[in-house]
């Protein structure tokens, strides 16, 4: 991975699952330095302690604060954006906060980034940010389409920003897995509706789809990976088949099943070997035109409910034993 070599690449939210599974993947690779950036100092002492590589740093700090930001930027080529609040309830209850991190955060990351000469900015999204009915997903679209815009916004420099757009990791912090391991103590398996799909993607293959998104991108691309899909109810008797399953209905802000292209989006996507692209509407865009990539047809949909790979059962229990 040539194109890492000597660089020096920060990671907003750096003491989460994503951020620590990144760091040790970086830290394999020819790097020049790794900037850990996050607003815990507990997460990033215990961190310091796991990982003890000379060419590791760390900065305390939010991404709200934009003067914090500009700091933290000085000298960085690379950024990856993993910092947000993602949990849904969380949002819903605390809508003003969600606004604050996932958006202004973001426009802070665009304005830092562009003023400080950081080369490329790849920002984490979420299936729940394609048609959105929870405030988490609302403030990841809009972030989405801030990061989209701010290479226009970039005017004459050379800073250009893409977007990572997957599903549920596996066993991440504050995940379905390790809250359905703790409630198979009690022999029941709370779940909200039976019939609930969602995309799934193991850390490692959402770090190195982050990684290699670096390597392609031009400016402005909305990466999707080509991942499964899994049903809630074969998860459960996946983690606990003796255990009996509570149907408690949905929660507030909770989908069916994940989309992570829409009908409307899918008009400017192209689809690659194992990734789609969602292509922005510049007038000056035409990074693909010459490329070998397929043309979706009208009316296509990325959809946990109608996507071609599924896992199943046995398939679940490897990666969770993983």
């Amino acid at each position: 991975m040539s194109y890492l070599e000597n660089k020096t690449i920060l990671i907003t939210g750096g003491t989460g699952s994503f951020g620590k599974k990144i760091t040790e993947q970086l830290l394999n690779l020819n790097v020049k330095k790794v900037i850990i950036f996050s607003r815990d100092e507990l997460k990033q002492y215990e961190m310091k302690q796991e990982l003890t590589d000379e060419r590791l740093r760390f900065f305390i700090g939010d991404v709200r604060d934009k003067e914090r930001l500009y700091r933290a930027f000085d000298g960085v080529d690379y950024v990856v954006h993993a910092a947000a609040m993602k949990h849904v309830d969380a949002c819903e209850y605390n809508p003003f906060e969600a606004v604050k991190t996932n958006i202004h955060g973001a426009q802070n990351i665009i304005e830092a980034a562009i003023d400080k000469g950081v080369q490329k900015v790849v920002a984490l999204s979420t299936d729940k940010a394609a048609a959105p009915v929870n405030l988490y997903g609302a403030t990841k679209l809009a972030s989405d389409k801030l990061f989209v815009a701010g290479n226009s916004y970039a005017g004459d420099k050379n800073t250009r920003f893409a977007v990572v757009r997957y599903g549920n990791v596996v066993g991440s912090r504050g995940s379905v897995v390790p809250f359905f391991k703790k409630m198979k103590e009690t022999g029941h398996l709370p779940i909200t509706d039976e019939r609930m799909t969602r995309f799934w993607i193991t850390l490692d293959q959402g770090v190195q789809f982050v990684i290699d998104s670096f390597e392609r991108m031009k400016g402005g691309e909305i990466f999707i990976p080509k991942i499964p899909s899994m049903k809630i109810t074969d998860l459960a008797k996946a983690i606990g088949p003796e255990c009996e399953i509570d149907i408690i209905g949905i929660r507030p802000g909770e989908k069916l099943h994940e989309v992570m292209i829409t009908e409307d989006d899918a008009r400017r996507t192209v689809e690659c070997d194992n990734y789609y692209i969602i292509q922005p509407e510049f007038p000056w865009w035409d990074e693909t035109k010459e490329q070998d990539f397929k043309i979706l047809k009208d009316g296509f949909k990325y959809s946990s409910e109608t996507n071609e790979h599924w896992l199943r059962i046995e398939e679940l229990k490897t990666l969770i034993d993983e």
